[in-house]
């Protein structure tokens, strides 16, 4: 049975996810909404012509959630819900249905990619697709043992996403299982990902025998790791359930009761916040209209929050030469965190100007590390020596 490489970071934002040689990439919004019926679609013939991940609209069966069988919309569909979900603060990412309804959801629009009607057998509208995962959690899940009892829901079971009403899909039944599940605290994903290619060469020989702080900023909370001796500090490595979705939650509400306009979810105030032209405005009643006041006092506040984080850990560990600040959070409270380390303290940090490079890195160090893992388990066993009579 062929089995595939996926990497899949489920993100607090978004999903993303890596396949096989590299040669597919997925990014789909966190958002879940539960559906009842089939939803209603107008013109059959329009909905093949329609972008899949426009429409994720499916039925999961797995012995690994709590709410089997149910009819979920996945992704931009859900933006469009009145009961649309995204995860909470302080809930565990290990624990949660929509972590795995993301996962299973998305490995499943990969297997029904044409592309890969030569690795998964296909009888009539079922495909039997198999994977080898790489994928993470945060560190403070990795600590309290949560990794082993995710991956067991995971590892033991076949999973079933059948497509409805969803573009080019609809009809098709996939059921995954796992050869392998290999889960990686997140804090140590993103030092990989720092100083080693595709590989898992170095490429970052400076870096290597530094010590070095690595604060990950998500949507629900940030992890610091501690890396010395080219290892996390597992004792010193910190989570926090402190993330960016509240400010923005905060964001969207304000825009709403200042200026009377309703943002679909989270993911357009971070597009309003990061956008490269027209940054900190939106359309009111069809004029341009500025919410930075909005936007700089809430950020700010958040920014000082992670700062102080910062400050403590480096107190701890006062032998720290550079602090990597990465994730998607970090890309949106970037100019704040550096004017107040310009104006106060004045740490040695450092944050990824490719925005791209940022939010992918986790996925990224998955990749690297499940790849790695597969060509070694890959490995021709040596050939036993006769036994000399």
């Amino acid at each position: 049975m062929n089995s595939r490489i996926a990497a899949v970071d489920v993100g607090n934002d978004s999903i993303k996810a890596i396949f096989g040689e590299v040669e597919y990439e997925l990014n789909i919004p966190n958002i879940v909404a539960r559906d009842t019926e089939d939803r209603p679609v107008i013109g059959i013939e329009e909905l093949n012509n329609k972008n899949p991940l426009e429409g994720i609209h499916i039925k999961v069966h797995s012995p690994a959630l709590k709410d089997n069988n149910v009819i979920y919309r996945v992704g931009h569909l859900a933006t469009k819900s009145s009961n649309a979900s995204e995860l909470d603060p302080g809930s565990a990412k290990s624990e949660e249905d929509q972590t795995l309804i993301m996962l299973l959801a998305t490995l499943a629009l990969d297997a029904v990619n044409e592309e890969n009607s030569n690795t998964f057998p296909r009888v009539k509208k079922v495909i039997d697709a198999n994977y080898t995962l790489g994928t993470g959690l945060p560190l403070r899940e990795v600590k309290e043992g949560k990794d082993a009892g995710y991956r067991s829901k995971l590892v033991g079971s076949v999973h079933q996403v059948e497509f409805l009403v969803t573009p080019k899909y609809q009809g098709l039944k996939v059921n995954i299982k796992f050869n392998e599940v290999k889960i990686y605290p997140e804090g140590f994903a993103a030092y990989i990902n720092l100083v080693m290619d595709n590989q898992l060469k170095i490429i970052n020989k400076d870096l290597i025998d530094k010590r070095i702080i690595i604060q990950d900023i998500g949507g629900l909370s940030t992890d610091i790791a501690v890396i010395k001796n080219r290892n996390v500090d597992d004792d010193k490595a910190q989570g926090f359930n402190l993330g960016v979705s509240e400010s923005l939650e905060a964001i969207r509400e304000e825009i709403r009761s200042k200026h009377g306009i309703e943002l679909d979810s989270r993911r357009d105030v971070v597009e309003i916040i990061t956008r490269k032209n027209d940054r900190n405005h939106i359309m009111v009643k069809g004029s341009r209209t500025s919410v930075h006041d909005i936007t700089d006092r809430i950020l700010l506040e958040l920014a000082k929050k992670q700062y102080r984080l910062l400050r403590n850990m480096w107190q701890k560990n006062s032998q720290t030469e550079i602090c990597y600040f990465v994730g998607g959070g970090a890309n949106v409270l970037k100019e704040y965190i550096k004017t107040l380390n310009n104006n106060l303290d004045g740490y040695n940090i450092d944050f990824f100007e490719d925005e791209k490079e940022s939010i992918w890195m986790m996925a990224n160090a998955y990749y690297k590390l499940i790849a790695d893992f597969v060509r070694k388990s890959e490995k021709p066993k040596p050939p036993h020596e006769p036994v000399k009579s």
